[in-house]
């Protein structure tokens, strides 16, 4: 039968052949754009489950919350998801379409490819039309995302989109770790794809491109010294992470750039894209700018955590027209963003710079240490 009934009344689902159904529905995610899809069964993750409650506990998860605050329901997707027989995994490619941020350019600040615009929309876009498929058929079928009830790089490598790379990414042929990933849960009985037999052998590129060892062993990060859960998280960035942020402004690339399998796909990218104005950002209300960079992960939405990337951006990238903007911020009354323009001046050095460290005044012992530490960071005739 091919009615979903009448209201009130069981629904009723069009027969239809299992192959079928998910060659359809993987064709109308292909048609949509999307570059890996795979299918799997929604049995629990008893290992990942082991290693997210070991991680949290030795501190690596840092104050990130997402899969770390349940493991027991991200690492069951019957849990969240009781209805459910299947879970279909696609992969998004968001680069050379991101662009490259490219070489340092004063004033500027960089932001991670995969944040570069909005690309979870159009892998949103790709699930939702799997869904439709499935829908169509009388099944439930609900898309997410970036979603803390489930591990999508668990199902991700279940599923044979990919294999779990030591940089802690999901890796793909010709694709490396350059995508997005989101799934749809189902109670469709699709036909369940593959495992890929495929690791990362012997590279170890990743590993060593991080700038502060975030990446203590393959597979495993210490986001307590990942710069780009630094800059997502509350509170200050600390003192020794500063100068490793370089011009960053949000996310870091580095492990990304250094993986061989998406190398082509980087150098097909367009340079421009992913630099934005840290003037123009310091100058902003946090409310505006919390609302331009909707798509950041902004602790509490609150566009300050982006100023004060900004500082610190600014601070290892800017120069001696930017001391002005600085001063402001060190006499705003913030004591979090003032801290930071400290730093940045201490960072950028100079005659204006000094006069206004040493002519600050600080009545919270955090701001005091931080003026102090600017201060003993400056040369005595200017950095």
């Amino acid at each position: 039968t091919e009615t979903n009934g009448r209201p009130g009344e069981p629904l009723r689902r069009r027969i239809v052949s299992r192959v079928d159904l998910t060659q359809r529905m993987m064709a109308a995610g292909q048609e949509a754009g999307l570059d890996r899809i795979g299918v799997c069964s929604t049995d629990p993750f008893p290992e990942v489950r082991h290693d997210l409650v070991e991680r949290r506990a030795a501190g690596l998860s840092s104050g990130l919350s997402f899969t770390f605050s349940r493991p027991d329901i991200a690492s069951d997707p019957a849990a969240a998801f009781p209805w459910a027989e299947r879970i279909v995994v696609a992969g998004r490619a968001y680069v050379p379409e991101a662009g490259s941020p490219g070489p340092p350019i004063p004033g500027t600040g960089r932001v991670a490819r995969f944040a570069e615009s909005d690309h979870y929309r159009p892998l949103l876009e790709g699930l939702r039309a799997m869904a439709m498929v499935l829908e169509a058929g009388g099944f439930r079928a609900e898309a997410i995302s970036d979603d803390g009830r489930l591990v999508d790089r668990a199902v991700a490598r279940r599923a044979g989109v990919g294999w779990w790379g030591k940089n802690t990414m999901i890796l793909a042929p010709e694709v490396g770790p350059w995508m997005l990933l989101g799934s749809v849960l189902t109670d469709a009985p699709l036909v369940e794809s593959n495992p890929m037999k495929r690791d990362c052998g012997t590279c170890e590129a990743c590993l060593p491109a991080c700038p502060t060892g975030a990446l203590i062993a393959p597979g495993i990060l210490d986001a307590r010294r990942c710069l780009a859960a630094l800059a997502q998280l509350p509170g200050p960035i600390p003192l020794q992470f500063r100068e490793a942020m370089g011009d960053r402004l949000y996310g870091c690339d580095d492990c990304l750039d250094a993986c061989p399998p998406g190398s082509r796909r980087v150098e097909a990218g367009r340079h421009g894209p992913g630099r934005v104005d840290l003037v123009e950002i310091l100058e902003s209300p946090p409310e505006a700018i919390a609302e331009r960079f909707a798509r950041f992960f902004i602790p509490a939405l609150d566009g300050r955590y982006l100023q004060r990337n900004a500082l610190v951006a600014l601070g290892n990238g800017g120069d001696e027209s930017h001391v002005p903007l600085l001063v402001r911020f060190l006499h705003s009354g913030d004591s979090m963003l003032a801290g930071h323009a400290a730093w940045a001046l201490g960072a950028i050095g100079g005659r204006a710079a000094r006069l206004a460290l040493e002519g600050a005044e600080a009545d919270e012992p955090q701001l005091a240490g931080e003026i102090a530490s600017a201060i003993a960071a400056l040369a005595p005739s200017g950095k």
